[in-house]
């Protein structure tokens, strides 16, 4: 991923993407290489639909608010311009995780 602090891209995106399936077990990266394949777009649209509007409707018992950005990646793949969106998120979400977790040399000194 490119530099924090320079200009975001899509590709800095795809390299995320491309990063976190490397970290699914087999089977998980099989299934995410062949949702990605371009013949797949229909499949894709529709889940990323279905994902948001699951996210929208958290509410419910079955549906969580996890689902609205698992759709809005999935829709990345075919909407170019929500990859760098996508990203400045994800980078925000790491400073904040970063800025809140405790630090493991706190952790440690802690009776």
């Amino acid at each position: 991923m490119s530099d924090e602090h320079g200009p975001v891209t899509a590709q800095d995106w795809d390299r995320r993407v491309d990063h976190a399936c490397q970290k699914l077990p087999e089977r998980g990266q099989r299934i995410v290489a062949w949702l990605r394949e371009p013949a797949r777009f229909p499949v894709r649209v529709v889940a990323a639909i279905l994902l948001i509007l699951g996210g929208i409707f958290s509410i419910l018992p079955v549906l969580g608010l996890w689902m609205l950005p698992l759709g809005l990646a999935l829709l990345a793949q075919d909407v170019p311009a929500l990859k760098v969106p996508m990203e400045k998120s994800a980078r925000w979400i790491e400073r904040q995780w970063r800025r809140w977790r405790p630090k493991k040399d706190e952790a440690a000194r802690r009776p």
